[in-house]
């Protein structure tokens, strides 16, 4: 029987590629525990940002097999060397995907906008100084700047444009990534999310979590930013209304000695019959 999975001794390698490690199998644990809402979900376009070793996106679509009605696979990376090493991968295992050199997806958010019903992503989450995030090589696998959010902070507006309606994110993300904050900042978009898997080892605590689009939060969202433009309206009213009011007093003061200077001209003091003498 074919495994569901990648098998180690068929992933190729390279000195500058990330190897599959904790991470990598965390992910896909993730995605095997959900394997069944998987298939229901018939994902027509899956994408792996940063596939590195190609065991993820090749453990995807043995995961789903012949999904009914088929699924494309898409894999981007900005080494070289991953995009050969992935092709190997691949090709080792019987599946096919389409691999393009890119940073994250550049160049593709235009053709691809919308579309992606999953992504799986194993970023680059480690905390390292600024200074190590994209360099050459193998280091750009895993250097994440400061709280290891750097990258992370990059793919994710990223991801909500490719996602499709139904799209669902899995992405592989560390305590250190403050993975909560992130869970609100999506939920800000419209996103529920949960945690899939979560696997502590000597060095770190990784947590697989899942986002997709959710009807009531995006309601609700959508109320909250209609509160907050009526609010910020009402402020912006405040702030103005006493320089309306100013000018208001200005022109009521002006049209109130326009009409006591008209009086006073018209007024003839020989008209009215005074009690006493001005003599």
């Amino acid at each position: 029987m074919p495994s569901m999975i990648a098998q180690i001794r068929l992933v190729s390698s390279h000195p500058e590629v990330y190897e599959p490690c904790e991470d990598s199998f965390a992910l896909v644990d993730a995605l095997l525990a959900d394997r069944s809402k998987l298939l229901e979900h018939r994902p027509a376009l899956c994408l792996e940002i940063g596939c590195g070793s190609g065991y993820v996106i090749t453990s995807l679509a043995l995961i789903l097999g012949h999904v009914e009605g088929g699924a494309h696979y898409m894999a981007t990376d900005i080494n070289p060397f991953a995009i050969q090493v992935t092709s190997e991968t691949l090709e080792a295992h019987g599946v096919y995907a389409e691999l393009i050199r890119t940073d994250i997806a550049s160049g593709l958010e235009g053709r691809l906008g919308g579309s992606v019903d999953v992504i799986v992503c194993n970023p680059p989450y480690v905390p390292t100084p600024e200074d190590e995030v994209g360099r050459d090589g193998i280091a750009s696998s895993w250097a994440g700047g400061e709280n290891g959010r750097r990258v992370i902070d990059k793919i994710l507006p990223i991801a909500d444009n490719l996602l499709s309606e139904k799209g669902w994110l899995y992405m592989v993300l560390l305590t250190e990534n403050n993975p909560s904050e992130i869970c609100l900042h999506m939920r800000e978009k419209g996103y529920a999310s949960r945690i899939v898997v979560q696997r502590s080892t000597e060095e770190e605590t990784l947590h697989i979590v899942k986002f997709w689009r959710d009807s009531d939060i995006q309601l609700e969202t959508d109320e909250n930013r209609s509160k907050n433009r009526n609010v910020q309206l009402s402020k912006a009213n405040s702030l103005r209304f006493p320089f309306r009011r100013q000018a208001s007093i200005v022109v009521s003061l002006r049209q109130t000695f326009q009409v006591s200077a008209l009086f006073m001209n018209s007024w003839n003091i020989s008209d009215y019959d005074m009690p006493f003498s001005l003599a």
